[in-house]
């Protein structure tokens, strides 16, 4: 079944745990499995976290815009923010990289995102903003 949703909310942390339940909730028209949600929240919750944590410095007047589209085939998703870009995709989607490393981070979560997904863009420009796309089939 298609739906689709589209929304910009504020950079705040609390609002990951909301995001999380909007996406999955969208989906459930097609009749995903447990599993299948929640590695779609996992991967929502990496990206958005990557906005708000890496992107924005936590700064909480900053928003991110994100897309859903579920068709018969699969889920998309687009999460944008538009802060610091990333200087080098490749180095940030190593395992345990962070921007962070003055904090106890586990790096930007782009290998449980890839794990996750079926397909996984990350497009960037500094000071611009960084764009992520992926795809989970059913």
């Amino acid at each position: 079944m298609y739906n689709e949703i589209s929304m910009k909310f504020i950079s705040k942390r609390s609002n990951i745990a909301i995001i999380r339940n909007v996406v999955s909730a969208i989906v459930l028209d097609n009749n995903p499995t447990i599993t299948f949600i929640n590695e779609l929240k996992t991967i929502v919750s990496e990206a958005i976290t990557n906005c708000i944590v890496h992107g924005y410095d936590n700064q909480e007047d900053k928003f991110v815009d994100l897309k859903v589209i579920c068709d018969n085939e699969k889920v998309s998703i687009e999460i944008i923010d538009y802060g610091k870009g990333i200087a080098d995709i490749e180095q940030a989607r190593e395992p345990l990289f962070s921007t962070k490393c003055d904090e106890e981070r586990s790096g930007l979560g782009f290998t449980i995102m890839e794990m996750f997904s079926d397909h996984l863009e990350v497009e960037s420009s500094l000071d611009k903003g960084t764009r992520l796309y992926f795809e989970k089939k059913w």
